[in-house]
């Protein structure tokens, strides 16, 4: 019995992985956001940072999912960035 429970675990995973990965997918086609969309999005996003931080660039992980509104609940495109931060810059603030 404890094998049969081994692969119905990882069925369950794999489900979840696929289900994740499909939301993206529809989630990048409602928005209508192209790959190049996206990178000068992170190219951006980049250079404004960089002003203030050293970042790890290649750590950096920029995309659209979907969140819900805090008003009346219903889900909207939401733009996630995780970014590594390696150091802040001194500019002169105190």
């Amino acid at each position: 019995m404890d094998l049969f429970k081994i692969f119905n675990k990882s069925d369950n995973k794999s489900k979840s992985v696929a289900k994740e990965r499909l939301k993206l997918v529809l989630i990048h086609d409602r928005t209508n956001v192209s790959p190049k969309f996206l990178e000068m999005v992170k190219g951006d996003i980049i250079n404004v940072i960089s002003d203030y931080m050293e970042i790890d660039e290649e750590g950096l992980d920029i995309q659209f999912t979907r969140t819900r509104r805090e008003s009346d609940n219903t889900p909207i495109p939401a733009l996630v960035a995780n970014i590594p931060i390696l150091k802040m810059k001194d500019k002169g603030m105190k």
